[in-house]
């Protein structure tokens, strides 16, 4: 059944329900969003859409705390078949670490196939609403947007004669990790249930089963739209500190670009909001 799938099909199906909960979205119809969502998580397209891209991306084999993989079609097909919202139950996530840059370690949850196929299923309803309401200048993690983007923005607003003097990077430390639930939980527009249980699912470590109070897990698929959305509102606020009117920020020239949780707000004058906000 799964080397017979139509592909071309399934997904087309899945865009056009993505089409209308953007749609949905910004008329402010908030009741035909959730209902498009859940026709689009309950749908067998969304559902087999999903557990082909969590079955073909560079973490196809590394297993959750299940040690379950689905390398075949017959696997991936019961994959499709366990994706039952009402049975659905989020285990802990593994807990593995990657080396970073200045010579730390990244602590990343890995969750089991099931748990990435249902968020790979979520992503698909809650990413048209992110990128509805998304900053015009957030770059990390979007369809469609890329590290290349943020330098070329970078480059057009610092490369003219009267380009801002000021420049500010900031980087949120532990963002993934400090992410509040009940922020999270009131106003992210999904499922709050199955929202709940990747929240809450905890993690292991070396045998020891431990408790998520605040977060989302770094390695969760659904985790980068979450946090975007979380961040979602910055570029909005530096401006409204300028001044009222799109005319008082042209004067100050004064942008933000922002990469997941890195970002750089540049400013003309003696850099005093920039101050500020760092603080």
């Amino acid at each position: 059944m799964w080397l017979q799938a139509d592909w071309p099909r399934i997904t087309d199906e899945v865009k056009r329900l993505q089409a209308r909960i953007a749609q949905a979205t910004k008329e402010g119809r908030w009741g035909k969003v959730s209902a498009l969502q859940r026709l689009l998580t309950r749908s067998h397209s969304g559902k087999m859409l999903a557990v082909k891209r969590v079955t073909e991306n560079r973490g196809k084999r590394t297993p959750g705390v299940d040690g379950k993989t689905w390398p075949t079609p017959a696997a991936k097909w019961k994959g499709v078949e366990a994706m039952q919202h009402r049975s659905y139950r989020a285990l802990p996530l593994r807990r593995i670490y990657i080396p970073k840059s200045n010579g730390k370690k990244r602590p990343l949850g890995i969750p089991r196939m099931l748990c990435r196929s249902m968020q790979a299923l979520w992503k698909l309803a809650l990413e048209p609403i992110a990128e509805s309401l998304a900053d015009p200048n957030s770059y990390g993690f979007r369809p469609k947007r890329s590290t290349a983007d943020a330098i070329e923005y970078c480059f057009t607003t610092l490369a003219k004669r009267k380009s801002p003097e000021w420049v500010l990077e900031g980087d949120i430390r532990g963002c993934f990790d400090n992410f509040s639930h009940d922020w999270i939980l009131k106003h992210i527009p999904m499922d709050k249930v199955v929202l709940r249980r990747w929240l809450k699912a905890g993690f292991i470590d070396k045998g020891t089963l431990f408790a998520t109070e605040a977060g989302t897990p770094q390695g969760g698929i659904i985790s980068p739209v979450i946090a975007n959305m979380t961040l979602d509102g910055l570029e909005a606020a530096v401006d409204a500190s300028v001044g009222p009117t799109p005319r008082a920020r042209r004067k100050f020239k004064v942008n933000v670009n922002r990469y997941a949780d890195d970002c750089v707000p540049r400013r003309r004058d003696e850099g005093k909001l920039l101050e500020r906000h760092a603080a």
